[in-house]
């Protein structure tokens, strides 16, 4: 309870009378000393009187009563009565801070003391007991307690119970006790520290540990459903104690503590750091000064309002964020906003049902007798006030734990009075009394827990509107939350203890998909195309020359790398994550046997096209070598099997799976307490990079060996692989493509639609490449050709029967023959040009010489002085201008039987040994 709670109401009014007080009636077999000389019936105010006994008796209760402004003496609730002199004494030494860093005695004192003097006069209670308070001032100095502490151990009369207040006073006194045998019993402290058994093994107290806050804290979690807080705390023992009991017991509540700052005086770092770390519920232990500072940084921070909540301590005063300190630059009305909705957990220590006690008295009776003693003293300003009813209840406490160790102490044969420091047995059943304590005080059920601590009630109040308003109780040890329902919040309710995050996946564009899945798609029906034109014309001898089977597996392996892209493109948005697993599958096989299949096939056409036709000085020895369609087959089936084997114990060894990746979490444009996680998925293995490395790695070196082959055979013509040069062109394109969207697909695997688009694009138009430029010259030839003819027909359109020879060797012979027939043509007009003069000559003979000439005819060549139109034609087997230029030439071994011998040619070079020569 606060101690604006403390105020008791105005008094009623009093009737008028003269200021003073009426003469009260004297205690029975005693009278009256009045302190001054008057016979008045009235005495003014501040006149004292005294109380007397007669003979041997004595006073118990006070003895000296003081005349009040408000007409009535002090200490009226408690009466004073004459009472036998042979009362045995028990003395309590306490020590009561009157001063220093929690001045508690000066509330506390009082109300011990009226306590005492309510147990004296009980016959109920001690009956041959009077207990007897040695008091002295600590300072609430652990220094000046030991010092005290020797005194009243060393000094007579020997103290029964020690009766200390402070944490760190309490801590000395309780670990020095047990030396002597003594119970202490503390009204005044909270530290977590002083619940060790061991090392404080006679220790109680009615103040309730600092820790008692904890469960209240717990449940209020729970019951706003908070499964993560966040701490700051001030760096001292009993707060380091505290927030160490609260981390154990929210760790059994399943709740998280997500950020822990602890400061020493400066609170502005720690602060920062909440707020860097998105806490949302934050607890916080520090002392009222010190919650000024941290409060100014949250105002400077931001770090209050509708998204967070604040738990403080409840025993701050309750204008402390409105007192002007010098230590901090906020204005009242900065710490006023930045505190508002804040909870404080209290401990209840002033009972607020109106129920009487052992004592016979409320907690407003209480209250009322306290102010009486205190002499109307401001609360506010008397130190321990608020603790004074734990005070109160202390004394009742051992009064009713002595009364109880009377019975058992004298079937024992032992009295109290008998007790001495080395006495353990007396001790030993005041602890057991004190142990088992039950009772209803004015703070409240007194009950001590195991570790001697007083179990109490927990007060949750809440500030609204710059006040503090109740909203709860908590009874930790019936787990009973009583709650009030009137707590208010900013917000449409309690915060979120954290931001809410929103898993959003991150989904392949579907018109990206669906665009690319149609030219997949078309690219499989080309390669369906493609693969049954070179299968229906496999027996065309054109087709027969390019391998067919090979080019029908480039054809297969480009159909299935194309339908890779389709699980390229399936994601979360298609399959459930189940499912996904086996799509990466899909993905992995088809690509790699596909890229195996048509690559491998073209790349083994180039490489044994190199081995057979690159080296010039076996080059016509190895064209001569017939080469084995197996081995091509071998060749293929090696690549093939590496890749199976490979991706087969990828499979099994390190199976693919899907990973998820997360970027920056992204704030919606809406004013929500929430934020946007991006997610993408991958398939991906434990050791992926190195995975990747082992194929790129080998597909790499094959696709550059590839562009080396094709370079080193460009020039290479071979009937028996005739569409090399088709292949190595794709070979090119292939290798280039894959060797650049490799890398870059992997720089843009964070970005799905580029790395799709890249990764699929380069499939397409790798697949699309090879089959045109393997296929499209094929089919065009046949086509345009008429070639898809039988081989018979073929034979009978070029007239040829015996020569098998590919088409390269046919248009090298054409071209040749071609060369030959403009050779012969030249001959023949220098031929015919040479007749002519040399018909010329022998007519200008014959016109000199015709004597000469008649004789000589016999010897003269026939009489027709033109060339035979005969010798103009080709020799046989050449074709005429208008024949057929795809005929071939046969062998001129009978052009010497074209021209008669004359000698005349042969001065003139054209000797008929030569002739054949023109037509080799």
């Amino acid at each position: 309870m606060r101690l604006s709670s403390f105020i008791l109401p105005p008094p009623p009014p009093f009737p008028p009378f003269p200021p003073g007080c009426a003469i009260i009636r004297p205690p029975r077999d005693g009278g009256i000393r009045y302190r001054g000389l008057t016979q008045e019936q009235i005495l003014p105010v501040d006149y004292e009187i005294e109380y007397i006994c007669r003979g041997n008796r004595v006073i118990v209760g006070p003895k000296v009563r003081k005349c009040l402004p408000n007409g009535t003496w002090t200490d009226m609730m408690q009466a004073s009565r004459c009472c036998k002199s042979s009362l045995k004494k028990l003395y309590i030494g306490a020590l009561f801070p009157m001063s220093g860093g929690w001045p508690g005695g000066q509330a506390c004192m009082p109300s011990a003391q009226m306590a005492l003097d309510l147990v004296n006069n009980r016959s109920d209670i001690l009956p041959d007991y009077e207990l007897e308070l040695i008091h002295y001032d600590s300072m609430c100095d652990p220094g000046e307690a030991t010092k005290l502490l020797y005194d009243l151990l060393y000094t007579e009369p020997i103290k029964i119970v020690l009766m200390p207040g402070c944490s760190g006073v309490s801590t000395l006194v309780a670990e020095a006790a047990r030396m002597w045998n003594l119970i202490v019993l503390s009204y005044g402290s909270s530290s977590p520290a002083l619940s060790n058994r061991q090392r404080f093994p006679t220790f109680f107290r009615t103040h309730p540990s600092a820790t008692l806050h904890n469960p209240t804290r717990v449940q209020l979690f729970k019951k706003w459903k908070w499964t993560r807080i966040a701490t700051i705390q001030q760096t001292t023992e009993v707060f380091t104690s505290t927030l160490d009991d609260l981390e154990q017991r929210v760790k059994e509540a399943g709740i998280e503590i997500s950020v822990r700052q602890s400061f020493l005086t400066d609170p502005a770092v720690a602060v920062k750091n909440l707020k860097r770390q998105d806490a949302r519920i934050i607890v916080g232990l520090f002392y009222e000064t010190e919650a000024r500072k941290v409060f100014c940084e949250v105002f400077k921070e931001k770090l209050y309002g509708k998204k967070h909540v604040w738990f403080l301590i409840g025993w701050y005063a309750d204008n402390w964020f409105k007192i002007k300190d010098p230590a901090i630059n906020c204005t009242v009305e900065n710490m006023t906003e930045a505190v508002e909705g804040h909870v404080t957990t209290e401990i209840v220590m002033l009972n607020p049902e109106t129920v009487r006690g052992v004592s016979n008295m409320t907690s407003q009776e209480f209250l009322a007798a306290l102010m009486s003693r205190l002499g109307g003293k401001n609360p506010e300003e008397t130190g321990g006030f608020q603790e004074a009813p734990l005070a109160y209840d202390a004394v009742w406490a051992l009064a009713l734990a002595l009364n109880k160790t009377v019975a058992p102490l004298k079937a024992k044969g032992r009295r109290l009075e008998d007790f001495n420091y080395n006495n353990h047995d007396i001790t030993s059943e005041i602890y057991r009394a004190l142990n088992t304590s039950s009772f209803e005080g004015v703070s409240g059920q007194v009950v001590f827990d195991a570790q001697g601590s007083r179990m109490a009630m927990t007060l949750i109040e809440q500030l609204q509107g710059g006040s503090y308003k109740k909203i709860g109780y908590y009874d930790s040890s019936q787990g009973n939350l009583s709650w009030f329902g009137n707590d208010v919040w900013i917000g449409a309710g309690p915060p979120a203890d954290r931001t809410v995050v929103i898993d959003e996946y991150r989904y392949l564009s579907q018109k990206l998909f669906a665009a690319v899945s149609v030219f997949a798609g078309l690219g499989i029906l080309l390669g369906i195309v493609c693969l049954t034109f070179n299968i229906y014309n496999g027996n065309v001898r054109y087709i027969q020359n390019s391998q067919p089977y090979l080019n029908n597996m480039t054809a297969v392996g480009c159909m299935m790398a194309l339908a890779a892209v389709f699980p390229l493109g399936i994601d979360g948005h298609h399959v459930q994550k189940s499912q996904f697993p086996v799509v990466c599958q899909f993905r992995l096989w088809l690509l790699g046997l596909g890229f195996s299949l048509a690559y491998g096939s073209m790349f083994t056409k180039i490489w044994w096209v190199h081995t057979l036709f690159t080296k010039k000085d076996e080059k016509k020895e190895k064209k001569k070598q017939h080469l084995e369609p197996w081995k091509l087959y071998a060749t293929v089936g090696v690549l093939l099997a590496i890749d199976f084997l490979s991706l087969m114990i990828w499979q099994i060894v390190d199976p693919l799976h899907i990973t998820k990746e997360k970027f920056t979490k992204e704030a919606p444009k809406e004013d929500l307490d929430v934020l946007i996680q991006p997610l993408l998925e991958h398939c991906s293995s434990k050791k992926m990079n190195t995975w990747l490395g082992v194929v790129y790695g080998y597909k790499g070196l094959l696709l550059l060996l590839g562009i080396f082959l094709a370079y080193e055979t460009k020039s290479v013509s071979t009937e028996k692989i005739n569409d090399h040069r088709a292949v190595g062109m794709a070979i090119y394109n292939v290798a280039v493509l894959c060797l650049i969207t490799a890398p870059v697909t992997m720089i843009l695997s964070s970005q799905q639609d580029a790395s799709f688009a890249f990764a699929s694009l380069a499939i397409v138009f790798s697949a699309y490449i090879t089959l045109v430029v393997l296929f499209v010259p094929k089919m065009r030839r046949l086509i345009t050709r008429g070639e898809w003819q039988s081989e018979q027909q073929d034979t009978l359109k070029t007239g040829s029967s015996t020569n098998n020879n590919d088409e390269e060797k046919s248009r090298q012979l054409e071209r040749e023959n071609r060369e030959l027939q403009k050779i012969i043509q030249e001959k023949e007009e220098r031929v015919s040009a040479l007749r002519n003069q040399l018909a010329e000559r022998q007519a200008l003979r014959n016109r000199r010489r015709p004597s000469t000439g008649q004789n000589q005819n016999h010897n003269a060549p026939p009489p027709s002085s033109q060339p035979d139109p005969k010798s103009l034609l080709p020799p046989p087997g050449y074709p005429n201008p208008t024949t057929d230029n795809h005929s071939l030439p046969p062998s001129f071994s009978n052009s010497s039987n074209l021209y008669p011998a004359d000698s005349k040619m042969s001065r003139n070079h054209c000797h008929n040994s030569q002739i054949p020569l023109l037509y080799k």
